[in-house]
């Protein structure tokens, strides 16, 4: 079986996250929603959480990734834009956060929607990365509805830190030269603060950004709902929305 550096499904994965898990893992998400909004420490509240409701480590990385206050929530709803929004655009793509959580999904993986509407990866990228066997759908999806959204110039922005990044970038210049897309790839040490204060719309779902850009898309979400319409999503965003 695959593990968290696979990006596959883990095997562990039906368990802590299946359709039977999502009920308490809602619950868990929108209590810890509601300390964040409070003022609490998220590693303090994150712990009562998760102590209180007895999850294992990867169910409480998952409502940590998911959960926000109420006031960050509307913040970013207010901060996120549709897909008519990216006509005639300069995209600004966190290029780790998106295709890490695009191979997730295109090899049969779950993917997490949060409090605030964003799809997330379970794990994200933590200083290593190569590429996998959907690393190339992963860009060619992503081109493809980039295109197809008649957007003006894309940027993608790389960790220099992450080992393989510069592998990465070449991977991204080629595909855009083969389909000539007005594709710009930078490698820089810090993307954050840069995608934080783009002009533009960012695809990111680092919470981080998110409640500091101007304008937002849940660039991965579109792409998936497209390109794989039958993925596997917990949704801990909403009580009452459907399990896997």
């Amino acid at each position: 079986m695959s593990s968290e550096r696979e990006r596959g499904a883990h095997p562990r994965d039906e368990r802590e996250l299946g359709s039977a898990a999502v009920p308490v893992l809602r619950e868990a998400t929108a209590d810890l929603g509601w300390l964040l909004g409070r003022g609490y420490s998220e590693g303090a509240a994150a712990k009562l959480v998760g102590d209180h409701f007895q999850l294992t480590g990867r169910q409480r990385q998952a409502v940590r990734r998911c959960a926000c206050g109420a006031d960050q929530s509307a913040g970013r709803a207010a901060r996120r834009v549709g897909r008519e929004a990216l006509a005639g655009a300069t995209v600004h793509v966190d290029g780790f956060n998106v295709l890490i959580t695009l191979e997730r999904a295109l090899s049969g993986g779950p993917v997490l929607r949060g409090a605030d509407g964003a799809v997330r990866d379970l794990a994200g990228v933590h200083g290593s990365w190569r590429a996998r066997a959907p690393t190339g759908a992963a860009i060619a999806a992503a081109g493809r509805y980039l295109h197809a959204a008649r957007v003006a110039e894309v940027c993608w922005w790389l960790d220099r830190p992450v080992s393989n990044s510069g592998r990465l970038a070449g991977m991204l210049r080629d595909a855009a030269v083969e389909a000539g897309w007005p594709w710009r790839v930078e490698v820089v040490a810090a993307p954050d603060p840069i995608l934080a204060e783009a002009q533009g719309v960012v695809a990111s779902s680092d919470g981080w950004i998110l409640d500091r850009c101007a304008a937002w898309y849940s660039l991965d979400g579109a792409v998936l709902a497209e390109a794989v319409p039958g993925m596997w999503i917990v949704d801990l965003g909403a009580r009452s929305a459907a399990g896997r």
